[in-house]
């Protein structure tokens, strides 16, 4: 009996031995997943400092300035001095365009509503003065050459008529001075006279209204009414936008042809050049297709206002194209310059850099330990002389700027304006 109960009582006491070593384990892995948990935090937030304290850097980059010590300035064999002032005239290049003569030009418009029937010219083509290009028919042909005809039959009833009335006068006149016939009847021949004379007037007026509108039509010189447009100059095709079987209208243009010996230089001048055209200058081109010749055009017209959108001012100039080497909607780089000489910074050639494809010299600031702060300085260039170049903008006279080794200061610039690498 007294063993069976210290065996009950070591059985109770291992079933609570392995409840509490249970709840311990539970314990301890809890606390340290919780532990593990805290350290991918504070590892995810160290990184995520990393990386902003890595942007914020890369933000504070300077860019349009760097700072050299004395050794690498001898390295880079970098020399400045103050910019000088010297005289240059104001020029530049700008784009123009060579468009018709618009004085030797014309374009050709259906007079009226017609039926295209045939087209005698092609693009490019040489015509001369007269040569028919484009006929059409049409109602309108048809009715104005029937009016010439009325007018015509017109005129020669009203001739025979005051033809009539003539002799009828002449015959009464010589019979009143006979004594024949009662002056009564002599004033009666004389009105008749009269008013034949004004019904053929009238008749012969309608008839040349009939012609000239026959004319405009084109259709005059056609017994059937057919419509015939004449090239009113010699010259060449230009455009062709007659289709033989098209029925146009009014006014829709078909052929245009212009005079290739006279053409006209087109520039829209930025607002700052506008002081530089006159009429009756002279302007120098050149165009792509001929890169090695100068092409010279006087000036005919300048704009009275500027264009609000582009605040540019149209100019145009007269070339005359004998030896027809320019073709029209060709491209051409303009040279414009002032006559006078006007004093201006003027730096070496080899101070202007390209940065971010603007020209840009380098404002020079020195410190007390041989190195120097290097700031770069967009600016506006002139005209060339010798090896210099006048700054227009963005320069004042004496100011420093480097004269030598501005190349490896560019490259210096842009090596410590590269964004740093993340981790």
């Amino acid at each position: 009996m007294r063993s069976y109960a210290l065996h009950q009582a070591f059985g109770t006491l291992t079933s609570v031995s392995s409840v509490a070593t249970a709840i311990a384990f539970a314990l301890a892995l809890t606390s340290c997943t919780e532990k593990t948990g805290q350290t991918k935090k504070t590892v995810s937030d160290s990184t995520s400092a990393m990386k902003g304290m890595t942007m914020d850097a890369a933000t504070r980059v300077d860019t349009n300035s760097v700072t050299l010590t004395a050794a690498q300035i001898e390295h880079g064999k970098i020399q400045w001095a103050p910019a000088a002032l010297g005289q240059s005239s104001t020029s530049a290049v700008i784009p123009g365009t060579i468009i018709p003569n618009e004085n030797r030009t014309a374009r050709l418009s259906a007079p009226a509503e017609g039926r295209v029937v045939t087209v005698r010219v092609q693009p490019g083509d040489r015509v001369g003065r007269g040569q028919v290009l484009v006929s059409l028919v049409g109602p309108g042909a048809g009715s104005a050459q029937s009016d010439v005809s009325k007018a015509a039959a017109q005129v020669t009833a009203m001739r025979a008529q005051a033809g009539y009335a003539r002799a009828a006068r002449d015959r009464a006149e010589r019979l009143l001075s006979l004594k024949a016939i009662p002056r009564q009847d002599y004033e009666r021949a004389v009105a008749d006279d009269e008013s034949a004379t004004a019904s053929l007037s009238q008749a012969l007026a309608e008839q040349r209204r009939a012609i000239s509108s026959a004319e405009q039509l084109g259709a005059g010189a056609s017994p059937t009414g057919e419509m015939v447009l004449r090239s009113p100059l010699s010259g060449v095709v230009l455009s062709r936008n007659a289709q033989p079987g098209a029925v146009v209208g009014a006014g829709t243009q078909l052929v245009s042809v212009t005079d290739p010996t006279s053409l006209w230089l087109q520039v829209n001048a930025p607002e700052k050049l506008a002081s530089l055209f006159r009429i009756g200058g002279i302007l120098h081109f050149t165009v792509p297709a001929y890169p090695a010749d100068r092409f010279d055009a006087r000036v005919t017209a300048v704009g009275a206002a500027l264009d609000p959108d582009s605040r540019t001012l149209l100019v145009r100039a007269t070339v005359l194209n004998g030896n027809q080497k320019l073709k029209p909607e060709m491209l051409a780089s303009v040279a414009v310059e002032s006559e006078g000489q006007t004093a201006l910074p003027v730096v070496p050639e080899g101070a202007i850099q390209l940065l971010d494809g603007r020209p840009a010299v380098f404002i020079v600031k020195p410190n007390n330990v041989g190195g120097a702060t290097f700031v770069r300085r967009a600016v506006e260039i002139g005209s060339r002389t010798g090896s210099t170049v006048a700054v227009t903008s963005g320069l004042a006279a004496g100011e420093l700027v480097v004269t030598v080794g501005a190349y490896s200061v560019k490259a210096e610039l842009q090596k410590r304006s590269m964004p740093a690498m993340e981790m």
